[in-house]
């Protein structure tokens, strides 16, 4: 065979040989990138597993009370607390909310904001028209000062669901210094859990204001739990009148409260830390 011959058959086997590596790196290649593939697609099946357990898991509200069953409850939700709605006595049974650090700072501002029927619940509801002329304030529970951070929050802090007759004194004053107390706590611990509302005693005799029979409530319970280090509470309670009445001779425990409204209060809890906090109440330990 003559070298022409030879260097042409070399040459040949020289390109097939080529060939095949080029198909192995491809075959290589493809395979990498399929098992490249295959490890970010179980990667992202991984992630929406999680935020889809994420979802599921329920968001724990320590500010939320025991559910009634003595009383008429509707729950309402709204964007900065959540409320227990009495249709009997046309006024909240409580209402809650956790107070952030956050929350407490905002541009929005009461002025401008109107105060509003609930339309969310049946007639007949709480109207301003029952508070004209009935020498009791429109009474924020949540207070509109917590609200600041969201316009929206802010609107709906003027729903009449959100409100009880109040005392002008009691409204100007001392329950006003108890929401600044609780923004001041609020900013000192990054967040606290708050719950307030009404007080009817049963051997009063009721009092009602408007057409629509809203309830004048006898007095006003607001407690606070701080799960930031050692969990503490503290709970206040104010006639609903005029006159002097230091929140500082209204503090009373929790459990005290329990007892004149009835609400099982934290209950989301473990129950060695809620005995203990619910227990005992110092001013001086906030």
């Amino acid at each position: 065979m003559d070298r022409k011959r030879i260097r042409l058959l070399l040459l040949c086997s020289l390109a097939v040989l080529a060939v095949m590596a080029q198909a192995v790196r491809q075959q290589t290649a493809t395979r990498r990138a399929s098992a490249t593939t295959a490890r970010q697609q179980a990667s992202a099946a991984r992630q929406q597993s999680s935020a889809r357990t994420a979802k599921l898991q329920p968001v724990v509200q320590y500010e939320r009370p025991a559910p009634l069953t003595d009383r008429p409850s509707t729950i309402l939700l709204r964007l900065g607390y959540v409320t227990s709605y009495n249709r009997q006595t046309r006024t909240p049974n409580w209402v809650a909310w956790h107070l952030t650090r956050s929350h407490t700072y905002g541009s929005n501002q009461r002025s401008g904001e109107l105060f509003a029927e609930d339309e969310q619940v049946a007639e007949p509801r709480a109207t301003l028209r029952d508070y004209y002329n009935s020498r009791y304030d429109r009474g924020h529970m949540c207070p509109a000062g917590d609200n600041k951070w969201s316009q929206k929050a802010m609107t709906q802090s003027f729903l009449l669901t959100n409100i009880c007759p109040q005392n002008h004194g009691l409204n100007k004053y001392e329950w006003n210094d108890v929401e600044m107390l609780c923004r001041d706590w609020a900013r000192r611990y990054g967040a606290v859990d708050v719950v307030c509302g009404p007080v009817y005693r049963r051997e009063a005799s009721p009092r009602y204001i408007g057409r629509n029979k809203v309830r004048v409530p006898d007095a006003f319970f607001k407690v606070v739990l701080c799960r930031s280090g050692q969990p503490k509470a503290i709970g206040f309670v104010f006639e609903n009148r005029g006159g002097r009445q230091p929140y500082r001779d209204a503090v009373c425990t929790v459990d005290e409260v329990e007892t004149l409204t009835g609400i099982d209060f934290f209950p989301a809890l473990d129950d060695r830390t809620e005995s203990r906090v619910e227990a005992t109440a110092q001013l001086s330990d906030w």
